[in-house]
């Protein structure tokens, strides 16, 4: 066996369009290469371009997915990043919004630094013997479900190929040109817009994914039906801040649907405490037309059996964002009672979790210990 490094991205190196393609052109000639690696890769220009152009016109776009960018993006909205996040290949890097302090607008600022204070406080009465530290960072996760989806305040490094990158454009562009404009999609068009326009550079007309009609992936287009088996389908309620963690795990599919009742999410904190519970639900209301982190939308979720498995080794935690460990546990409930008289085989394995955190699962080892360990990590309030 023999390993050859062919292309790398390089820190600080902006891979010219023509390179990439160049790229792309040679790895086309491996599918029918008469001959070694290094004579492909030495061959004649013209002949690389002419495969260039016959593997555009082709539709056959696999190759334009070698080249890759590593690009950051400073600034952006979270709303953004989900639409990105959701598309199928990527490699991304993101300003963590429950463990930093965001740039945000005058009021988003004022309502964000009053609920810091008042989570620290009734963190630190309800669970004394947390540090202040690890406090400032529960009190920080809470107060974020304030900020809106739309201020750009969040930096990440999304790395992505030649060909996802152009598809992204036209898709970009279609959604701009025929989603209808409500008041979320007035908010969103502009940052579409302003994206396409700084990554124009890259773009080449002839890697368009529209004869299969592909869209954004992100937002539903049909009411799905819920089942549990091999395969699963279910959707549930949860904030965008719930949403942009689920959506990291990549080997499950995510629709939202956004909803018109303007309901928010209130913490369970501060949900035993009714005045400190209304002072939210006012405080959220006071921003619900820039579409909070915190607001409730229609979360769809598909996949396999065993890569829900695989969230709940992951969200299934005391370590996890509290909203999507308990919703975790909730579906997984759910697909233990719906496979119990319909499927031996899916239920014998969920079985095996039923438990509903992971320092109980079969042969795991935690290799950085909760605060709150297997007793309190599913009754937690923060």
């Amino acid at each position: 066996m023999e390993i050859q490094v062919v292309g790398s991205t390089k820190i600080n190196y902006n891979m010219p369009i023509e390179e990439a393609l160049d790229f792309s052109g040679k790895a086309a000639g491996i599918c029918y290469m008469p001959d070694t690696i290094e004579t492909l890769f030495n061959e004649d220009k013209e002949k690389t371009n002419k495969r260039i152009n016959r593997t555009l016109i082709s539709g056959h776009h696999s190759v334009f997915d070698h080249p890759m960018y590593n690009l950051v993006l400073i600034d952006i909205p979270k709303i953004l990043a989900m639409i990105l996040n959701n598309e199928g290949m990527y490699t991304t890097s993101e300003k963590s919004a429950r463990y930093t302090k965001m740039r945000l607008s005058e009021k988003e600022k004022e309502l964000y630094e009053k609920w810091i204070e008042i989570y620290s406080k009734e963190i630190s009465k309800v669970y004394p013997n947390i540090v202040e530290k690890q406090v400032l960072k529960l009190a920080q996760e809470n107060a974020r479900y304030l900020i809106s989806i739309f201020t750009p305040s969040t930096t990440m490094e999304y790395t992505v190929s030649l060909r996802q990158i152009n598809y992204i454009i036209h898709w970009f562009e279609d959604y701009i040109k025929q989603a209808e404009d409500t008041p979320f999609n007035l908010m969103l068009k502009p940052y579409l817009k302003e994206f396409i326009e700084k990554i124009n550079y890259l773009y080449v007309p002839e890697l368009n994914s529209n004869e299969k009609e592909r869209t954004i992936s992100l937002f539903s287009t049909r009411q799905r039906k819920e089942e549990f088996g091999e395969n699963y389908c279910t959707t549930y309620e949860g904030t965008f801040a719930q949403f942009a963690q689920a959506q990291r795990h990549r080997t499950l599919n995510y629709e939202i649907e956004i909803m018109e009742n303007n309901k928010v999410y209130v913490p369970k904190i501060i949900q035993e405490n009714e005045k400190l519970v209304n002072e939210w639900e006012k405080d959220m209301k006071s921003v619900i037309e820039n579409f909070p982190q915190g607001l409730i939308i229609n979360i769809n979720e598909r996949g396999t059996l065993e890569n829900f498995i695989l969230k709940c080794k992951e969200r299934l935690c005391g370590a996890a964002q509290l909203e999507i460990m308990e919703q975790t546990k909730k579906t997984l409930d759910k697909y233990i009672e719906n496979t119990k008289e319909t499927n031996n085989e899916a239920y014998n394995y969920l079985e095996k979790y039923k438990a509903g955190i992971r320092c109980k699962f079969p042969n795991w080892k935690c290799k950085s210990p909760c605060i709150w360990g297997s007793k309190n990590a599913l009754t937690r309030k923060i």
